[in-house]
């Protein structure tokens, strides 16, 4: 299906109204709709929050009567079952709109075409494929979700330029610069869970909130729908303290276990404010394959990795990961450093890992590259 220079045009933009719900939108996914009469736009609109009013919604309340005859632009096929809210693809029919462009279909299996068959049915001309390949980039968890049952990982790693973590000691703060540790919140307030373990925990006591100046916050969002991404520390003999500031301030702390540790210790821990899961594994190893089959019966999107490199090697090592974001700071450390990631059984360079790299930026004094592993 052929579309014109106009239909690209409001398409990038309703592309641009759903990035406002980057940070927000979760669980559901980022939509943007436009709705165009005459070649003017007479309503826009984007999901803000999960609950409140789908993007269509938006857009046909602020066109009004000047929806009937218009062409709607939407980033994603219009529901078409009543979940929290109504069907948009109802809404749009009593609406009177012509015709509906959407970037792709929705992967959800309760939609997957029936919204856009709705509206055929209608009698409502129907077109979709639309720049897809970006609607699809700005959901990628939600999408991986609904068609594999997993989240999407991103992998953070910050290193210096020969690749150490931290000095011999464990000292770390701070490899990289105010920048990039700015980044880093700017990449957790986009996530629906934050991943670390009782390694990371006991060394570093970390709070794992997203922490933004408050123009920024509200740039994003945060000002009107809170962020607080699900804190998720695999620990697999309940070591944590129970004073850890992972575990109180803002958000909820989920600690996942394995099924031989000690009953008092998970009780200390509910007791503290945080969730105790049991998972199965052989001597209390936990899998981050169920980990990430538990995140996403818990409708997480999104998933950040931030932890020290035996865990982050594991998921690397299963093809967990998605996405590495790894920073790295104009700074050597030395041979004695702590290594980027822990990876066993690379002993030639046929079983070696490889990236492709997507991005190279400076952001500060320190790049980042957004890599991901090369096909097997």
């Amino acid at each position: 299906m052929s579309f014109g220079a106009d239909d690209h045009r409001h398409m990038a933009h309703a592309l641009r109204l759903a990035r406002r719900g980057l940070c927000t939108a979760s669980p559901n996914p980022r939509v943007g709709c436009v709705l165009v009469r005459e070649g003017r736009v007479v309503g826009e609109g984007w999901h803000e929050r999960t609950g409140g009013p789908h993007a269509e919604i938006v857009a046909l309340e602020a066109a009004g009567d000047a929806a009937r005859g218009a062409t709607a632009y939407v980033t994603l096929e219009p529901c078409a079952h009543h979940g929290r809210t109504p069907p948009c693809a109802d809404a749009l029919v009593r609406a009177g709109v012509a015709r509906v462009v959407a970037a792709m279909e929705d992967p959800n299996p309760q939609v997957a075409g029936r919204g856009l068959a709705r509206l055929r049915e209608a009698g409502v001309e129907v077109a979709a494929g639309l720049m897809a390949a970006e609607a699809e980039a700005l959901n990628p968890g939600f999408v991986r979700r609904m068609r594999a049952g997993r989240p999407w990982v991103r992998v953070k790693l910050a290193a210096s330029l020969d690749g150490r973590t931290a000095l011999a000691s464990g000292e770390s703060r701070w490899i990289t610069g105010e920048d990039a540790r700015r980044d880093v919140h700017r990449l957790r307030a986009r996530s629906d869970a934050l991943v670390t373990g009782i390694g990371t925990v006991l060394a570093d006591d970390p709070a794992m909130t997203v922490r933004l100046p408050p123009e920024e916050m509200a740039a994003l969002g945060l000002a009107r729908v809170p962020r607080r991404p699900l804190r998720v520390v695999l620990d697999p003999h309940l070591a944590m303290p129970e004073n850890a500031r992972i575990i109180g301030g803002d958000g909820r702390c989920l600690v996942l276990c394995g099924e031989e540790a000690e009953a008092a210790a998970e009780e200390a821990l509910r007791r503290a404010g945080a969730e105790v899961v049991r998972l199965p594994g052989p001597g209390g190893v936990l899998d981050p394959g169920a980990v990430l089959d538990l995140l996403a019966a818990r409708e997480v999107n999104e998933v950040m990795v931030e932890t020290g490199a035996r865990l982050a090697g594991a998921f690397v090592a299963a093809r967990l990961a998605d996405e590495l974001w790894i920073y790295l700071a104009p700074a050597l450390l030395g041979h004695e450093g702590r290594p980027l990631l822990e990876l066993a059984g690379i002993d030639t360079m046929e079983r070696r890992l490889r990236l492709v790299v997507d991005e190279v930026r400076p952001v500060g004094a320190d790049l980042r590259l957004r890599a991901r592993l090369a096909e097997a």
